[in-house]
């Protein structure tokens, strides 16, 4: 896990492997950083996913890379009034109100998380720069002050048009859990997502490929 204090990078858990299907890899800040991370990939973190968490708070970045373009991973992204295309825990969201900065969404949780509700607020969309920045502000759940950030970023894989997701968020710390406890849940709900958006994203991709051109 990482934890991003004072805007360096430091591990606070086991380092995660990589996973995830059709070729997609996820990976955190830190495990990029010991391993040779491009350059490239840390100007991304520097320029758009620096947190300053309190004493009392935890902070990670995930990366996922994906075989599909940018333009058709942001048009499930950028939905913040769907979620569901692609995140697997939200089984249904009412957005309040037309959408647009400062728009609140009501999500209702699939069993399974220690959750049914969750009320969050959309900070930030920017359709040319491709990020999405929301915040949780309510709901049964335990994870308080809750905002992240997703960036998407062009990239070649193979060959082909590919996309770079990261992901970084910031939470208080729950009473009678640790930081590392804390990052190692929130990740673990963010890679299932960030898996399930590779699995669509690419299946639309090959979808794409093969249709047949109208002549």
């Amino acid at each position: 896990m990482v934890e991003m204090n004072g805007g360096g990078l430091g591990r606070t858990g086991d380092q995660a492997a990589g996973g995830g299907g059709g070729g997609t890899v996820w990976r955190l800040a830190d495990e990029m950083n010991s391993n040779g991370c491009r350059g490239v990939e840390s100007e991304y973190v520097r320029r758009f996913h620096r947190h300053e968490p309190r004493e009392n708070q935890c902070s990670s970045t995930l990366f996922k890379h994906i075989r599909a373009p940018v333009h058709l991973v942001w048009s499930l992204v950028r939905r913040f009034d769907q979620p569901q295309k692609y995140k697997p825990f939200v089984s249904r969201c009412v957005v309040q109100g037309d959408l647009g900065i400062g728009s609140v969404r009501e999500v209702n949780v699939k069993s399974g998380l220690p959750a049914t509700t969750s009320t969050e607020r959309l900070e930030f969309l920017d359709d040319n720069e491709h990020i999405l920045s929301m915040k949780i502000v309510g709901g049964d759940h335990r994870l308080k002050n809750y905002s992240s950030i997703v960036t998407l970023h062009p990239e070649s894989i193979d060959g082909r048009p590919g996309t770079l997701v990261i992901e970084s968020f910031v939470v208080d710390v729950p009473d009678g859990n640790t930081k590392d406890e804390t990052c190692f849940f929130v990740e673990a709900v963010i890679k299932c997502n960030l898996k399930s958006l590779a699995d669509v994203a690419e299946r639309l991709a090959a979808q794409d490929r093969t249709e047949p051109i109208d002549r």
